[in-house]
């Protein structure tokens, strides 16, 4: 009667183990993905500001139909998911990358057109 008990403990102690093991990754698989959802929100944000930017009058501190000129507001330059830089900023085009807090090798790359559409690439996820 004691060695059935034992076995059924160590059995028990056993699949516990695996349980944990299973939660774990299935929590780091999640933040993972958290994380290149946050950076791909912040990217298309900062595109929209750039848009915002690139149709405003000179006038009133825009770039009158050209991205040129454009920076990434101090703001929103980093949060909890990543840092923000502008690439390239042509007249018809910006290109912007975020690069992830967790693993600095993992990039996204965001590029408004002329019309705002943005285009989110990834590397390293």
């Amino acid at each position: 009667m004691g060695q059935q008990q034992l076995l059924l403990i160590i059995l028990g102690v056993i699949i516990v183990g695996i349980a944990i093991a299973v939660g774990i990754s299935q929590f780091g698989a999640h933040s993972t993905q958290a994380n290149k959802d946050g950076v791909t929100s912040s990217l298309v944000n900062i595109a929209a500001n750039a848009y915002q930017f690139k149709i405003r009058p000179t006038t009133m501190g825009g770039g009158g139909g050209k991205y040129t000129g454009y920076t990434v507001p101090s703001k929103m330059a980093k949060d909890d998911n990543g840092s923000y830089a502008a690439g390239t900023v042509g007249t018809a085009t910006v290109t912007l990358t975020g690069t992830s807090t967790i693993n600095t090798a993992w990039v996204a790359t965001c590029t408004s057109d002329d019309t705002g559409k943005t285009t989110v690439t990834y590397a390293g996820w």
